[in-house]
């Protein structure tokens, strides 16, 4: 699995209700934080219900600091 990192662009295996599948993650620890992309809505998820939801790692926080 890619490196999670505060900042990370991730998709999930099931659609947020607002039509969004793609999220930030802001919070790294037992509980990791994700902010949906489509309603900005944030949710906490204990590190092992993440982890069996996470579909893909879209962009790494630290990929995108090389680009810009």
């Amino acid at each position: 699995m890619d490196e999670i990192t505060v900042g990370s662009r991730v998709r999930m295996r099931k659609k947020h209700p607002c039509g969004s599948d793609e999220w930030t993650v802001f919070r790294l620890g037992a509980d990791i934080g994700i902010q949906c992309a489509g309603c900005g809505r944030r949710v906490l998820l204990p590190r092992g219900d993440f982890q069996k939801r996470l579909k893909q790692v879209l962009t790494d926080h630290a990929e995108q600091q090389r680009e810009e």
